[in-house]
């Protein structure tokens, strides 16, 4: 089935929510969802059947947490292929020909690695159980939803790829920034998913529809297939002891038009929405036509929080060399002792050079390169913001670090050689990524102008064969070195105008070959891209460390009309200024400590235990470690996250690091004595009854660990008598409440209630994705936290410390 034959004379109506619905219709608490609807078959036959009458063209299986890792929770793990198939072929029965179905996959749960403890092949085969039980059912299509984290969406929709040609729609929820959980844009996000494979890209739960359509409007911009939108309805309330939500069917449908007008073309409901507002929201839109996709994906790169668009027309791109061992001892060292310090120094210089991406090779001897690379990539993507160009000679380690890379990568590169065109092509299509194309063929590197034409021309005819645009191919210019082939630098150039002219692509060049044994090589360096900046060249592998090179990029781009109003130029000027002035500062403060401090900021969980015993070796006391550099680094990540400057997975990074420390402080008798005080306070920690969730709670717990309060974690599903009963035997003085579901969040008002007839002393805090000021009010708590950062600091409040 074809997902446009779908969308392109009407707007597609989904369904809406399933577990309140299911909840009204007798679904208890504490139960295993998927396995009382299969109890009870009636129940969601009801349901199902009146969102079809409603106008829902697709309806959602019931499966949303029908993973191993989710139905394990309810003793269930056995039985992912048996619930997936049997919810999958009950939705079918239901629908009939009425409707189409979508299997329904679902965030399980748990942070992947680095942030967390899942690995990401694990994931994927996870999901694959889902996917092999819902495709046995008879699904028609596949949905996965409710994703916060880019990356374990991609892996969902890895599984789905792999083991299905089914279509695929992925939604992804956001938070009150514009961004995921882990910092993804709207617009990144549909890169890296529409890149990835999906049918259909969209957004789900987050918000009401009202503040839904700004990010649709932003998703539109990039998107190259359908949109999907199925907002909340409105915002939860505490109504008689029931979540409410404050939105009415006829106020809901009445956004349904603007959501269209901004570029949906499948809508639907999710929190808080029922048959009748489906069925509302169905005539709203009725007879409403749908706007069409932009024809190509554009030619944008990302990391998973940050992308950058490139070829002619867009700012210049420096991609930076230096994470290359070739020359490097002490980078060689550090790759076969399996530490990422040193390429983690080289990823912030580069970057705070400006450069915009970052080029990643651990080709050398010695090395498990495929691990190596893998690691790698991991790192520095959950660490830094800006794109990764994958350089490698292997297949085989391309696609081990495309598959991992949260992002939409550049190919490092494929050429016209009959092994690299078979091998490399294909991994540009499963993994939706970028390629710099090689004009060199099985006889060599070509000797002519046109020569060098054809063969691009050759490459990308094979990429046109595999449905890969021209636009995602960028042209390497094929730098030789000038003083043995003088006129093959006329050749690049005339061939970067050609590709930039004649064929819209963009171009790229290894800055550095065209100086090689010359004296003085930055002034040929120089004089050449400035050169070939204007014939039209996108990007150029560089260090962007060299002043001289970045000054060239940003007077070049002014004189060529890249830069408006010269501002980038202007910006570049300052900023230099300012570093500058920073290194000066920066030569007061000892080596040693100011390279603990930024272990800390940068998240080096491998690197920050050699640093600090190097801090020990040169005298300096444990206590003034933690509390003059740690615990001051820890407070500036967290200022960091709250500002939006940092995004969850450096938050975890950080805390990671600062956790090893003191792990390790622990285990030695002298130093836990050196840095022992009386403790802060005392915390306990829970989800309440009936909530299975607590990756939330975990973050607090450990950020608060980290700035020196003692955490009792009581874990997830807690009744509310022993919340009460653990907080008065251990004398808390805060204790934290988390739920994530509507249907859970009246616990924590009875945690309230239990804690006064008690006569508790602590403080009660409560946080959650669907908690909200308004509702800790309600329930009378002493504290509300949005995220893991406001947690510590409203702590630090309540207690004075």
């Amino acid at each position: 089935m074809a997902i446009d034959s779908l969308f392109k004379d009407k707007i597609v109506i989904l369904d809406g929510a399933s577990g309140t619905q299911l909840q009204a219709r007798g679904l208890p608490p504490s139960v295993c969802p998927e396995s009382w609807a299969i109890e009870n078959p009636h129940a969601l036959a009801d349901l199902q059947n009146a969102y079809i009458e409603a106008g829902s063209n697709i309806i959602y299986t019931f499966t949303f947490g029908a993973s191993r890792i989710k139905l394990s929770e309810y003793g269930f793990g056995d039985k992912v292929f048996e619930f997936n198939k049997e919810l999958a072929a009950l939705s079918k029965k239901i629908a009939g020909k009425r409707a189409l179905v979508a299997g329904d996959i679902s965030s399980m749960g748990r942070h992947l690695k680095p942030y967390g403890d899942l690995p990401f092949e694990e994931a994927v085969d996870c999901f694959k159980e889902q996917v092999k039980g819902l495709v046995a059912g008879g699904v028609d299509l596949f949905v996965i939803e409710t994703m916060s984290d880019i990356q374990e969406a991609r892996a969902a929709l890895i599984a789905v790829k792999e083991t299905s040609d089914l279509p695929v729609m992925v939604s992804v929820t956001f938070e009150k920034d514009g961004k995921t959980l882990t910092g993804t844009t709207p617009k990144v996000a549909v890169q890296i998913l529409q890149s990835l494979g999906a049918d259909v890209v969209g957004c789900n739960c987050s918000t009401g529809p009202d503040k839904m359509i700004d990010i649709i409007k932003e998703m539109k911009e990039v998107a190259a297939v359908p949109i999907l939108a199925k907002p909340n309805a409105g915002v939860p309330r505490l109504e008689n002891n029931k979540t409410v939500f404050d939105m009415e069917p006829l106020k809901f449908s009445e956004y349904g038009r603007p959501l269209v007008e901004a570029g949906v073309n499948f809508i639907g409901g999710c929190c808080g929405t029922s048959p009748k507002h489906i069925g509302m929201l169905s005539k709203a839109v009725l007879g409403v036509k749908p706007t069409s996709p932009i024809s190509l994906i554009p030619p944008m790169l990302t990391s998973s929080r940050k992308g950058i668009f490139v070829g002619p027309g867009h700012p210049f791109a420096i991609i930076g060399e230096r994470i290359n061992p070739t020359g490097k001892k002490k980078l060689q060292e550090d790759l076969r002792e399996g530490r990422t310090t040193i390429v983690g120094n080289y990823a912030a210089e580069q970057i705070d050079a400006g450069a915009a991406l970052l080029d990643i090779n651990v080709g050398m001897p010695g090395i498990d390169e495929k691990q190596t690379m893998e690691k790698i990539v991991e790192y520095v993507s959950s660490q830094y913001d800006i794109p990764l160009c994958i350089d490698s000679s292997d297949p085989e380690i391309l696609e081990a670090a495309l598959r991992l890379y949260p992002g939409r990568a550049l190919i490092n590169s494929v050429s016209l050689e009959s092994v690299k065109l078979e091998k490399v092509l294909p991994l540009a299509v499963k993994y939706g990524s970028m390629l710099i194309a090689l004009p060199v063929g099985d006889e060599g590197i070509p000797d002519t102008l046109e020569k060098m034409k054809e063969n691009l021309s050759q490459i990308l005819l094979a990429g046109e064969k595999l449905n890969i645009p021209a636009s995602s191919f960028i042209a390497d210019g094929m730098v030789m070195s000038v003083s043995a082939k003088q006129q093959h630098a006329v050749y690049t150039l005339d061939f970067v105008e050609w590709c930039t002219k004649s064929l819209g692509i963009g171009t790229v060049l290894g800055l550095s070959n065209i100086s090689f044994g010359l004296p003085e090589r930055k002034w040929v360096n120089g004089a050449f891209l400035a050169m070939a900046m204007g014939r039209g060249l996108s990007l150029a592998i560089a260090n962007p460390s060299s002043e001289l090179i970045v000054n060239i990029v940003r007077a070049s781009e002014v004189l060529t009309g890249n830069d408006q109003n010269s501002g980038r130029y202007i910006a570049h000027l300052a900023s230099t200024e300012t570093q500058m002035v920073n290194v000066e500062a920066a030569k007061t403060v000892p080596d040693t400590t100011t390279n603990l401090y930024n272990a800390v900021i940068r998240g080096n969980r491998d690197g920050i235990l050699d640093v600090f015993k190097n801090c020990l070796s040169e005298g300096i006391d444990a206590s003034v470690l933690v509390n003059e550099y740690l615990i001051p680094a820890i407070t500036e990540v967290g200022n960091k996250f709250g500002d939006g400057t940092y995004f969850l997975p450096q938050l975890l990074l950080s805390a990671e690091a600062v956790k090893k420390v003191m792990e390790f402080i622990e285990t030695d008798e002298a130093l836990t004595k050196s840095i022992s005080a009386e403790k802060k306070g005392t915390i306990v920690l829970a989800t309440v009854k009936g909530d299975v969730h607590d990756i939330g709670k975990n973050i607090v717990g450990l950020l608060l660990k980290n700035h020196g309060y003692e955490v009792i974690d009581l874990g997830k599903d807690v009744p509310s008598e022993k919340i009460v009963n653990e907080a008065l035997r251990l004398k808390a003085d805060i204790v934290g409440l988390s739920a994530l579901m509507t249907t859970t969040m009246v616990q924590m008002k009875e945690v309230v209630k239990i804690a006064r007839e008690k006569a508790l002393n602590a403080k009660i805090i409560i946080g959650g994705a669907v908690v909200t000021q308004r509702y800790a009010d309600e329930i009378s708590a002493d504290g509300y936290s949005s995220d893991a950062n406001e947690a510590v600091l409203l702590v630090k409040k309540l207690l004075g410390k």
